[in-house]
């Protein structure tokens, strides 16, 4: 039930146009067309360009929300931490309210002065999903037992090789589902890049991708557009 779907996508990129228009959409078309795909190629270095952007944005964006959100994590789920309950609130609260567009769109504009910038898509990954902090503090909590951790420093470990060499090791089930939600976020991520980037060489696929119909080198062609979906669904 969930690759029908995205098998009906894939077939719909290789029905001529007319078909489409006229028939709508079939496993089985009438007619066949490889265009989509020439226009691929034809416009391979605007698409391999944002392509490129959105592996960028998205690998550095993971890999820097995974390193705050473990640390932040691990640091409110220690009981002696004096304050633990307050940042919780914080971290807590953004779960429930936000800025807004508008307060978000002057704060990365007028204060951090990062519009048109690839710092404004990796920007909001370190400021760190409240969700994943608490999932991966929960996480902590319940498989880390407090007892190792005293056993590790009664033995002469620190702080950091505690959590290098026990904590890390211990956690990479909530690494791995941290990183598949921060990839899945960081890649689909439209809002951001439509309202900070303008400058065409740095815009990543989604927004290519919206701006199919508007673009002044593609003439409006739905296999072209599911040609593009099909594409970025790869990875």
């Amino acid at each position: 039930m969930c690759i029908a779907p995205v098998v009906l996508m894939a077939v719909a990129s290789f029905t001529d146009n007319d078909v489409l228009n006229l028939y709508g959409y079939t496993y089985f078309p009438q007619k066949w067309s490889l265009e989509a795909y020439e226009f691929l190629i034809k416009q391979g270095t605007v698409i391999s360009k944002s392509f490129l952007n959105s592996i960028l944005v998205t690998f550095m964006g993971t890999a820097l929300g995974i390193m705050v959100t473990v640390l932040l994590a691990y640091t409110i789920s220690r009981k002696e931490l004096v304050g633990r309950k307050l940042i919780m609130l914080f971290v807590f609260f953004t779960m429930l309210f936000n800025g807004g567009m508008v307060p978000t769109y002057l704060m990365y504009t007028q204060i951090f002065h990062i519009k048109n910038t690839m710092w404004a898509l990796l920007f909001p990954h370190l400021l760190v999903n409240g969700f994943n902090v608490l999932l991966v503090r929960t996480f902590f909590n319940e498989n880390i037992p407090e007892v190792l951790l005293e056993a590790a420093r009664i033995d002469g470990s620190g702080e950091f090789r505690t959590f290098n060499s026990i904590v890390l090791p211990l956690m990479k089930p909530a690494i791995a589902v941290q990183a598949i939600f921060g990839f899945v976020s960081s890649w689909n991520n439209y809002f951001t890049p439509a309202l900070i980037l303008h400058d065409d060489k740095k815009k990543t696929l989604p927004i290519l991708i919206a701006q199919l119909r508007a673009a002044d080198w593609l003439k409006f062609d739905m296999g072209q557009v599911y040609v593009m979906i099909t594409f970025s669904i790869l990875p």
